[in-house]
């Protein structure tokens, strides 16, 4: 199944050839009480990857919800107001009771909105004052900087009561941190429950407001990004829709099982871990956080037969010489989050399951509630596409005056569908900016051909040299592409001339091994002269880069103009 492109009064409109229904519900009925997920009653669905004794079912996940909405509603009056008014806030490791209090807030009226847990106090209290948090939840190994963070957003001292500690073992508790420093009773009563509010009106799921995930800020500050129970019951609905029907048809006895390695503050988490088990009617084994040894030790123990995962992880796993037949259970490996270059994809592919296990491309933002293209099972690409335009999605490919390019050409993609966003918190100017009517525009660059999408980059991080286009994702799957070569990032160089830059890289790489200027002439041999590193080669010990994967781009900007600023 490819992506078709029309002639309609928008101009070239691609789409999928076959369109899914989406079911008129909320997304904890989604859960709980359709016919639509797989998981039964008694079906294991979060488990502890450290120990598989801690287990919640579905039944118990259910129960969980009700009591921890009527605790939320009863004590910091969440829902009290209507629903998607009270914004509360989650800074955590992962564990297995998480999607708990993701529930809970959700069934008591409230908005989910969780911090990356490598956030700092100052970028955290910063999130708690734009999105105007009622509450803050937290876990022991996160609690000195939530408690810290809301001190600095004003709450008072110890956060006034308003950080609550969340239990990460065998019982489910929320307990208040006060002024002292001490944590109160268990605000938890297993016999005191509130059934959330079933939706069913089209109008209600597409304008509500459950998740609010702030963006990497990877180029700019970060935007809050409503997404509705609309939203969030598509994304599951479709793309499982299409699983599911594989599974039906070619692989009746599949069994989904998953491991939650990235963070719930990314939209691959939302989407991923709290909700498509529940659709699969499989377990997610939970990791605290990304550990390699700990991934590789867990997807071999757990049989892990489907994931998702980011391209610096798929990096570790083709360049790692402690990867052996940990995935050969493996069955679906899905890459997203950032560009994946076709030479990584097949070295990282052959370290995996079987033959027939060859890592597919997902293009989405959290905008788009994940993914906006998918590969369909049964297909594969080995050209470095991001696969065809998931299904009930519309698409255009523009120029810079908006106006459509022909299919083949590179140009920014617009988006609209059941999938994309409602806006962005509080900040009409990102709307007037991200939106035209019904479209939105992504900010990537892409390109269509036979069927496929392919993501060029980021349009804001082409680097331009006299005139011409540089994709930095380009040059780092090249440099990648290395033996030698662990790490790289691009970023373009300001020159003398004040109107072009030019690509300078920043590797990580043993310089007695390789050294800039063999760096310089791999990359010379190979790509057109406006494309070569006239900005040099910089060694790093690491590449810096958000807790899902991007490459903070803003960082080695920062890093270069203070090395500027040196040298003068």
């Amino acid at each position: 199944m490819t992506t078709i492109v029309e002639k309609t009064s928008d101009g070239n409109v691609y789409r999928a050839a076959k369109t899914y229904p989406v079911p008129d519900v909320d997304v904890l009925t989604l859960l709980f009480d359709s016919r639509h997920c797989l998981a039964k009653s008694d079906t294991p669905i979060h488990i502890s990857a450290a120990d598989p004794s801690l287990v919640l079912t579905t039944s118990r996940a259910r129960n969980l919800t009700q009591t921890t909405s009527a605790a939320l509603r009863k004590h910091f009056d969440i829902g009290v107001k209507g629903r998607g008014q009270d914004i509360c806030s989650v800074i955590s490791t992962g564990h297995y009771l998480l999607p708990v209090a993701a529930y809970g807030i959700i069934g008591a009226g409230g908005v989910f909105s969780a911090a990356s847990a490598a956030s700092t106090a100052s970028e955290l209290s910063k999130q708690l004052q734009g999105a105007r948090s009622k509450i803050l939840l937290t876990v022991e190994g996160t609690r000195e900087v939530a408690v810290k963070a809301a001190e600095e957003a004003g709450w008072g001292t110890g956060g006034g009561g308003r950080v609550l500690l969340m239990s990460e073992g065998r019982e489910w508790e929320l307990r208040a941190i006060g002024k002292d420093g001490q944590v109160g009773k268990n605000l938890i009563n297993e016999s005191d429950r509130l059934q959330w509010q079933k939706i069913t009106h089209p109008h209600d799921l597409e304008n509500s407001l459950v998740i609010l995930i702030y963006s990497s800020g990877t180029t700019g500050l970060p935007k809050g990004v409503k997404l509705s129970h609309r939203n969030l019951v598509a994304e599951a609905v479709i793309p499982g829709d299409m699983f599911k029907s594989w599974i039906s048809d070619t692989r009746p006895d599949f069994e989904y099982r998953t491991l939650a390695h990235l963070p719930v503050a990314h939209i691959a988490g939302i989407q991923g871990y709290l909700i498509n088990p529940f659709y699969m009617g499989g377990p997610v084994y939970w990791m605290p956080r990304f550990d390699f040894a700990q991934f590789l030790e867990y997807n071999a123990k757990y049989k892990i037969t489907f994931f998702f995962t980011v391209p610096p992880i798929y990096l570790l796993i083709a360049k790692s010489p402690t990867v052996t037949d940990q995935f050969k259970t493996l069955e679906i490996a899905i890459s997203g989050a950032a560009p994946l270059g076709k030479e990584l994809q097949h070295a990282a592919s052959q370290k995996l399951g079987g033959p027939d296990c060859f890592i597919s491309q997902t293009w989405g933002l959290s905008e788009t509630t994940g993914s906006a293209t998918i590969m369909p099972m049964g297909m594969s690409d080995d050209t470095g596409s991001v696969s065809p335009l998931l299904p009930n999605m519309l698409a255009r490919i523009v120029d810079d005056d908006g106006k459509d390019v022909e299919p083949g050409k590179p140009g920014e993609v617009l988006v609209t569908g059941p999938v994309v966003c409602k806006g962005y918190y509080q900040n009409d100017a990102a709307d007037r900016e991200s939106f035209t009517g019904e479209w939105f525009h992504t900010g990537d660059i892409a390109e269509f051909r036979n069927g496929l999408f392919y993501i060029v980059d980021r349009k804001k991080e082409l680097i331009k040299y006299k005139g011409l286009q540089v994709a930095p994702a380009e040059l780092e799957a090249l440099l990648l592409s290395h033996p030698d070569v662990l790490d790289a990032a691009v970023i373009g160089i300001e020159i003398d001339d004040g109107t072009s830059e030019v690509p300078r890289a920043y590797v990580v790489a043993d310089a007695m091994k390789i050294s800039g200027q063999q760096i310089i002439e791999h990359v010379k041999n190979r790509v057109a002269g406006h494309k070569q590193l006239r900005g040099g080669v910089v060694f790093l010990d690491a590449i810096p880069k958000s807790p899902s994967g991007k490459i903070l781009r803003k960082d080695l900007r920062a890093l270069a103009k203070r090395e500027q600023g040196a040298k003068l």
